[in-house]
């Protein structure tokens, strides 16, 4: 099988609409993005360990909400929709807002809100305070297209993991953030659909009270496969590139899977939950035909060396639990234990739940996890 007669793997490449032009492999996640929009919710969060294709998740939905419908042929939800509404889209990302003060963030805030103003014809509106600017641009929208409006947040929590460890600057920054959300609330009869994914838990905002109608699809089954990538669907969509890594690893097909299997599958953020793959590790060993530890390898976010330090867990220790969701898919600024962050982080996974007790069993998801923490 010649290379070229394959589509490429989308390492790093989080654009749905660039995915799609640029004829890369894409799994088919739209038929849970319909479910999501027509859902009994408008506004939803979602919590997945970093690399697991949130960004182009969010991206997918914004290709489908602005009525892209060339770009979904031959996808699930070309069958499933019949309307493709244009609605007007504003997709925020917080990953380059990193490292930042009070004053650099506003700053961000603002840089992030004025093509929108601009495009909605609010120029004047660059002074105001970003809460203001965001309800304004909330109406001004659905005034001039007739249409609600779809607010996008990918990584709302990446600012606030950076110091997560500092008991100072994580009050400050927090309120900087929650005063920003804070329309979402109010300008509910603008909104079509409100969606954030992070690493984190949303109430790390204090969004509760600014949110308190989120839904959080993290650990619902219907949602379970909406990131990373299925045996199911590894086996339907990627079988071509199984072989191609097999004749180039020198091994069957069959024990190229037990290897894919074993480095790399095993997460379950629910229970029960079909067996999920680690995406960025799997398509980078599929592309490269060599397996190897991509995602460990991509580095432990400091945020997590921090609280490592801080509640004085060795890498070693991490493993083996038993635990109430309610405790580790927790608020991650409320944590009493590592607990929390290790299992959003995704390096420790759901293994099992017993009814009777409601506690989980959480452990390291496979061998590059295992491998990487020795």
């Amino acid at each position: 099988m010649e290379q070229q007669q394959l589509k490429r793997c989308p390492i790093g490449v989080q654009t749905f609409e660039k995915v799609i032009e640029g004829n890369y492999l894409y799994i088919d996640k739209t038929e849970y993005i319909y479910r999501m929009a027509h859902g009994a919710s408008n506004y939803y969060f979602l919590s997945r360990p970093r690399r697991f294709g949130k960004s182009l998740l969010v991206s997918t939905l914004h290709s489908y909400f602005a009525g892209k419908k060339e770009l979904f042929k031959g996808f699930a939800i070309e069958k499933l929709e019949t309307e493709w509404t244009e609605y007007p889209v504003l997709h925020f990302d917080m990953s380059l807002a990193k490292h930042l003060d009070k004053e650099k963030l506003n700053e961000y805030l603002v840089w992030q809100l004025r093509e929108y103003n601009g495009k909605y014809g609010l120029t004047k509106n660059n002074d105001a305070e970003v809460n203001v600017q965001l309800a304004d641009l909330i109406k001004r929208a659905y005034e001039q297209t007739g249409w609600q409006v779809v607010v996008l947040i990918d990584e709302y929590d990446a600012l606030l993991l950076d110091v997560l460890h500092e008991e100072e600057n994580l009050p400050v920054l927090r309120n900087v953030m929650h005063n920003f959300y804070s329309p979402l609330k109010g300008c509910d009869p603008y909104l079509r659909f409100v969606f954030l994914t992070g690493v984190t838990k949303f109430a790390q905002l204090s969004m509760s009270g600014t949110l308190n109608n989120i839904s959080n699809v993290s650990m619902l089954k219907p949602y379970a496969a909406i990131c990373g990538i299925t045996q199911g669907e590894m086996l339907e969509q990627m079988h071509e590139y199984i072989e191609r890594l097999a004749v180039a690893q020198e091994m069957t097909e069959e024990e190229t899977l037990r290897k894919l299997k074993e480095k790399y599958d095993g997460y379950h953020f629910t229970w029960p939950s079909p067996d999920i793959y680690n995406p960025f590790s799997l398509l980078n060993a599929l592309e490269r035909r060599r397996i190897d530890n991509y995602w460990f390898g991509s580095g432990m976010p400091t945020y997590l060396i921090e609280m490592l330090r801080k509640f004085k867990v060795s890498p070693s220790a991490i493993g083996m639990k038993k635990a109430l969701s309610t405790s580790f898919d927790a608020p991650t600024e409320r944590m009493t234990t590592i607990v929390p962050l290790l299992y959003q982080s995704g390096y420790i996974t759901i293994k099992n739940y017993d009814k009777l007790t409601q506690l989980y069993t959480l452990d390291i998801p496979n061998g590059e996890i295992r491998v990487g923490l020795m």
